[in-house]
């Protein structure tokens, strides 16, 4: 297919190349002016989504994806898939689709799951929300980014996967990390912990496959200096972007509210640029008093 990839940062330029390594011609632009290899430059993003059968945004915020449909969708012919995997606001994929589909083309919104080593080994997962038709017309360019791909429903469904997904990340990593603190502070061995806790009812995710203590279980950020990975103020972003949509909504989210009170904490005190399971680190200072 011939595809147009704008927004080519630390997720898009490895997806982006991952779709030119499938045989896909891939035209693509970033305001940095870089672009991986097998991906042809385009000085602009009007010129990178010309004769492009999908447009794919990987854009930081809901802000400048609408901006950027707004700017290239009167030179967009109508049939275009505009395929988004940025993360935003649910009410920004709405309006965003809404913009897309008044203009003729199809609308998806397709975030993902598996940071920036998903990207590059193409093992993502992607939450699609919009048109079962136009889901499956993409269905090969997702496959050539990422392992699972999942339709959750309409337009807005795949950002509301991801927002209700990374909350209870949010919220059981630091779970996780409160129970290692707690651990030392018993003088409990950590490897003994983790031996009972990834085996029974304390076992997630966040405790055998990511865990946040260092030399512990699988290979994870925690030890490489809590290098990301997933950084601590992406989860931050997520976090905030859940809250908005539980204040709109009026529904109650007490512990997604504290985690998003204790990233925002991490992120003001050091931890910008470290993993976000670098909250460990970040407890053990509170508890010594530090």
């Amino acid at each position: 297919m011939k595809v147009a990839f704008i927004g080519l940062g630390n997720m898009g330029a490895p997806m982006a190349a991952n779709l030119a390594a499938a045989g896909h011609a891939v035209a693509g632009f970033d305001v940095s002016g870089v672009v991986p290899t097998g991906v042809t430059a385009a000085p602009t993003a009007a010129q990178a989504i010309v004769g492009a059968e999908v447009i794919v945004t990987m854009l930081p915020n809901g802000e400048i994806l609408l901006n950027t449909y707004g700017l290239l969708l009167p030179d967009i012919p109508s049939g275009t898939i505009l395929l988004d995997c940025s993360t935003v606001a649910v009410f920004d994929a709405l309006r965003a689709a809404k913009m897309a589909v008044d203009a003729g083309c199809d609308a998806l919104d397709a975030p993902v799951s598996g940071g920036t080593s998903g990207a590059a080994a193409a093992t993502l997962t992607f939450m699609v929300g919009g048109d079962a038709r136009a889901v499956a017309q993409v269905d090969p360019l997702l496959r050539g980014m990422g392992q699972r791909v999942v339709h959750c429903g309409g337009n807005g469904a795949g950002q509301a996967a991801k927002l209700c997904n990374n909350m209870l990340l949010g919220i059981s990593m630091i779970g996780v990390c409160e129970a290692f603190v707690l651990a030392h502070a018993l003088g409990l061995d950590w490897h003994k912990f983790y031996d009972v806790a990834s085996t029974s009812s304390g076992a997630c995710w966040s405790m055998t496959t990511y865990c946040p203590a260092p030399g512990i279980g699988p290979a994870t950020p925690a030890d490489r200096d809590y290098q990301p990975g997933f950084a601590a103020e992406l989860m931050l972003k997520d976090l905030l972007l859940a809250r908005q949509a539980a204040l709109a909504l009026g529904v109650a989210s007490p512990l997604g509210e504290k985690a998003t009170q204790l990233y925002d904490a991490l992120v003001a005190q050091g931890g910008r640029g470290k993993d976000f399971s670098a909250m460990l680190p970040y407890l053990l200072q509170i508890a010594r008093g530090v």
